[in-house]
């Protein structure tokens, strides 16, 4: 299906903010990390960077450890009004897992790189890249002051941080910033969707009462878009006792999904995904224009049958898993 024009796409407020973003957006990261991983050249890049603006999406992610994304995100947006786009990047305060940067101002140092790059004078969003619960005091009292003295400069409008969903599928990260100091926070990158639920227990509400706006990252990747692997995630929670084990039948254990209005597994994915009134905006890491396009046409209704979510959150809702 082909978009030629933003009627398709919803907008959403992104918390605090103020920004109205897409509740699609592109991802330069992930398995492709924006088509680095798969072979793709600058005008490939530029031209689906080009389409999705097209396509009404409005809001790019990227991150200073993403290979040379900021760059080629750069070359591609050159021209563009400033005002068609809102981009996020991140900084890696423990590029080394637990071996933090010692001086604050690599802080300062990455978001001017980063500017250099994406060839602009400020970003919307900067987040702290994969914020451990054991790390939010060294975080807040060695580079926050670093990050309000760039708001102050205008080269960042709002600060937050992303989680590291593998280690942290609880979302413990969240809600340690959450509880102890929710008022330094515009904008939290999380995981949520069919096969992680869990933020829907205590750290989405707790973001929306604060007014915090919810980036919502891989949600359809690694289990749900490989069929043997999603079959072999269900029949272990099925042994280890998680679901019941005749929850779902043992192949194409989630096909109940497609119907009239769902094309597809993925599409109920990305549907599932935007649903929540947290969530501000979803984000697709695809390097393919054609699926991007095949995205978006999912997310022209956002919502699952009832039925179908209430079965989804009976089933996934409880289990905190990385999937």
């Amino acid at each position: 299906m082909t978009l030629d024009n933003t009627k398709n796409m919803h907008y959403r407020t992104l918390g605090k903010t103020g920004l109205n973003v897409s509740l699609l957006s592109l991802g330069t990261g992930g398995p492709s990390m924006f088509g680095q991983n798969n072979g793709l050249e600058q005008k490939q890049q530029t031209e689906l960077v080009r389409r999705c603006l097209d396509m009404g999406i409005n809001l790019i992610d990227t991150h200073e450890r993403y290979k040379d994304s900021e760059e080629i995100l750069g070359k591609a947006l050159k021209g563009v009004s400033r005002d068609a786009y809102n981009l996020v990047t991140k900084w890696a305060y423990a590029p080394g897992g637990d071996d933090f940067e010692s001086d604050p101002e690599a802080l300062s140092r990455s978001v001017e790189r980063s500017l250099r790059r994406l060839g602009t004078d400020h970003v919307e969003v900067l987040l702290f890249h994969g914020l451990m619960p054991e790390h939010h005091d060294l975080v807040l009292e060695r580079y926050v002051p670093v990050l309000q003295r760039l708001k102050d400069e205008g080269k960042v409008r709002f600060g937050g941080f992303s989680l590291r969903f593998v280690d942290d599928p609880s979302h413990e990260g969240a809600l340690t910033a959450l509880e102890r100091t929710p008022e330094l926070w515009d904008v939290i990158m999380l995981k949520f969707g069919i096969l992680n639920q869990y933020a829907s227990k205590h750290a989405l509400p707790l973001a929306m009462e604060h007014n915090i706006g919810i980036l919502n990252m891989a949600a359809v990747r690694f289990k749900l878009p490989d069929p043997k692997l999603l079959a072999e995630t269900i029949a272990d929670w099925k042994a280890r006792g998680l679901i019941p084990s005749d929850a779902l039948p043992d192949d194409d254990p989630l096909g109940w999904l497609v119907d009239d209005d769902v094309d597809s597994v993925i599409s109920a994915a990305y549907k599932f995904a935007a649903e929540h009134p947290a969530i501000g905006s979803v984000i697709s890491g695809t390097s393919s224009i054609e699926h991007m396009e095949r995205n978006i046409s999912a997310m022209e209704r956002p919502y699952l049958p009832q039925e179908a979510r209430f079965r989804l959150e009976r089933l996934f809702g409880h289990i905190a898993e990385y999937a």
